[in-house]
């Protein structure tokens, strides 16, 4: 079997923030990058075409939609002849940097037609220095034989996975996630995500809503590590700089939550966690020359004290939720659980 074109495919829109260290990274991997452009007006677009290996295609559409964005990248890839291998990764996602010379690369490029590729995924902290890794291995590679994409809305798997799909899983490379080194962003997008299900599920509870997208906290200490020299070793050799953090004045998921706050009003957001922002202020500092607007935290004292008794018992569902519940007595579970049970009566 011939060599594979190496394709990655990667959605964006206003990744400045990160988008130059990315493209340099994948540069060294990627035989070709499809960058599937969302209306980026912060730079982006221009950033993507000054890379040889770009080719961007246009993704019309006003909303968020996971499966569509990955269907537009994956029809531009597939007019690269065959036999093709499919990397679809965020802007804000790298490979450990010994991709460039780790017998496990040749592995994935010998893959069989209808392979999935998996990896652990590290979470890079603000340090730039540490990582924790989420349990599990997530799919981000495919040697394409033409499967069907099915995805969903949100939260979509990358790639296509073919009922009884041969699966290769490494555990040399690892797929690092620059999302946690800016935790005000990462914060916003959370904010993000929590109004989108308000308005696209509604029938998902509140409490659902908030122990999904607050997972990420409370790391046990043992688990947050050093980065290892060869994860980012390769990268710096060639110039690339793997630890500044560009920080912008305003998030554009700050945005659009706003612009969720001005729609619908701030009453059907109530007992979502995104009031730790001041979104009246934040109004003002965007459209400064625009009318006043109110838009005040909603929420009663009471559903102030739920989503602190809710940020108390979060560890019980985070990632790392078998490690303290076993640090706790059962009845401590029981009790959280006959707790949301009662305040599902109340509306959560």
């Amino acid at each position: 079997m011939p060599r594979p074109t190496v394709l990655c495919l990667t959605p964006v829109k206003n990744e400045i923030w990160i988008l130059h260290r990315f493209l340099k990274c994948a540069s060294l991997w990627a035989d070709h990058i499809i960058i599937a452009d969302q209306s980026s007006d912060d730079g982006s677009r221009e950033i993507a075409l000054s890379y040889p290996k770009v080719t961007l295609v246009d993704n019309p559409s006003p909303t968020f939609n996971d499966q569509e964005q990955i269907r537009i990248a994956l029809e531009a890839a597939r007019r690269f002849p065959e036999p093709r291998l499919l990397i679809v990764l965020g802007a804000d996602e790298m490979f450990t940097a010994n991709i460039l010379d780790s017998p496990e690369w040749n592995t994935v490029l010998q893959a069989p037609a209808g392979a999935v590729i998996q990896s652990q995924l590290p979470i890079v902290l603000p340090d730039l220095c540490s990582y924790w890794i989420p349990g599990g291995e997530y799919a981000w590679g495919f040697m394409d034989d033409g499967s069907e994409y099915i995805g969903k809305e949100i939260h979509s798997a990358r790639v296509p996975i073919p009922a009884q799909a041969p699966k290769i899983t490494l555990r040399d490379i690892k797929l690092m996630h620059y999302v946690g080194v800016d935790s005000e962003r990462w914060n916003s997008k959370h904010r993000w995500y929590q109004c989108w299900e308000r308005l696209n599920q509604p029938q998902r509870r509140a409490i659902d809503i908030y122990r999904q997208y607050h997972r990420i906290y409370d790391i046990p200490p043992h688990e947050i590590k050093p980065i290892p020299k060869e994860w980012l070793a390769g990268y710096e050799q060639r110039g690339i700089d793997m630890t500044s953090v560009y920080r912008e004045g305003v998030l554009r998921w700050d945005k659009e939550v706003l612009e969720f706050l001005i729609k619908y009003g701030p009453a059907k957001f109530k007992r979502l966690a995104i009031w730790d922002l001041d979104w009246t202020a934040l109004h003002q500092k965007i459209y400064s020359n625009a009318p006043p607007v109110d838009l005040r935290d909603p929420r009663t004292r009471f559903d102030k004290y739920v989503h602190l008794w809710l940020r108390k018992t979060q560890s019980y569902y985070s990632h790392f939720r078998s490690y303290y519940r076993q640090k706790q007595p059962i009845s401590s579970v029981i009790t959280i659980r006959i707790i949301e049970k009662m305040l599902r009566l109340f509306g959560w």
